[in-house]
């Protein structure tokens, strides 16, 4: 996979994409990404990407015309062009999955008060939110974004089957885990973990990723209960 982020601000990465997992990922040319000034693009010698928005209002708006040059430079026929956007659809694991599955993408870093909507409707095939919250640009979801779908990728996290039990799969939170010493302060390590058998092992901790889903977030429990429904069993 090959990830270009189209950014105004190319000098924060690799940042933590450079570490870790997802660094040695790239390294090992699992993965790549590649930071692009989208000011290359720009018409003037100032760098000049955006403008003021037609219809008043406050801010400024990232102008269609270096967007599309950019893109439609980056894009290839397997291209597939996401927008970090507070409008976009809410990011979560399944998504990720979905990216997972891309050879190429172009990641647009939203700035400014947003992106003029021609170049939205022309050139992005998906907009992507982190939450229901403002971050002052798009860096920060993007790194999010490359981070989660990455490390899904077959071979970067060294054991494929390392992300299953992770929370979010399946529409579980991730089950308590525990390391030496088995007993610390005065609390031991649940017994089933240290009996060796792996079907009561099993069967713990899908009890507790259930346990902590349904207390914690009744929207994912909800969700599991409805997979679950359509799957014919039975909770």
């Amino acid at each position: 996979m090959h990830i270009d982020v189209l950014t105004l601000f190319p000098e924060v990465f690799p940042g933590p994409l450079g570490e870790s997992v997802i660094g040695r990922a790239a390294r090992r040319d699992l993965a790549t990404v590649s930071a692009v000034d989208l000011r290359k693009w720009a018409s003037d010698a100032r760098g000049t990407v955006d403008d003021k928005p037609y219809g008043g209002g406050p801010g400024m708006l990232m102008m269609a015309e270096p967007l599309a040059a950019a893109v439609e430079t980056l894009r290839k026929p397997e291209t597939l062009v996401v927008l970090t956007s507070p409008r976009g659809e809410v990011f979560n694991q399944s998504l990720a999955l979905e990216l997972a599955k891309e050879s190429h993408i172009v990641l647009i870093c939203g700035h400014y008060e947003g992106v003029d909507q021609r170049a939205i409707d022309q050139l992005v095939d998906r907009e992507i939110s982190l939450g229901d919250f403002v971050l002052s640009s798009g860096v920060i979801p993007a790194m999010a974004i490359c981070d989660a779908v990455i490390r899904l990728l077959p071979g970067v996290l060294g054991d494929d089957e390392s992300s299953k039990g992770e929370s979010h799969m399946d529409s579980l939170l991730e089950y308590p885990q525990y390391t030496r010493p088995p007993v610390f302060r005065g609390a031991q390590v649940p017994p089933v973990l240290l009996s060796g058998d792996h079907g009561k092992i099993e069967a713990f901790r899908r009890e507790e990723m259930e346990r902590i889903t349904r207390e914690r977030r009744p929207d994912l429990w909800e969700k599991y209960l409805s997979g679950n429904s359509r799957k014919g069993f039975e909770k």
